[in-house]
């Protein structure tokens, strides 16, 4: 199984990204995806997760209303759409597959993950 996430770049403060994580290999297997984001001397930390159906999801408070996490079960895809970004909001954003129906803020808790795309927004 490899996790693939793509969509990171720069962009200035109230720009828009769509982040990507496209799973492969085992197909038949549904996984429940979380993204997380490491900034600059920061730990890894939860930013949104969604479930195996796409039926439940969860943000971090710190992006609550800006960030919405969406999943093509057909393209075995999860986006994650980011509006009104922050200079905070820079980190290297990992996505990673649980072999679970549900989601997890724990990092932990993850089987498989993406190598990391970097969004990086200026003030």
């Amino acid at each position: 199984v490899q996790l693939q996430a793509s969509g990171g770049g720069a962009v200035q403060a109230g720009d828009s990204l769509r982040l990507s994580c496209t799973t492969s290999g085992r197909s038949d297997i549904g996984f429940a995806i979380g993204w997380f984001r490491q900034g600059p001397g920061k730990d890894r930390e939860f930013v949104s997760g969604i479930t195996r159906t796409g039926g439940g999801f969860e943000y971090a408070d710190s992006v609550k209303g800006r960030f919405t996490i969406s999943r093509d079960a057909a393209k075995n895809t999860v986006c994650l759409q980011m509006n009104s970004l922050k200079a905070e909001d820079t980190a290297v954003y990992y996505c990673a597959g649980r072999n679970n129906l549900y989601y997890s803020t724990s990092a932990y808790a993850y089987d498989y993950w993406g190598q990391g795309t970097l969004v990086t927004v200026s003030s």
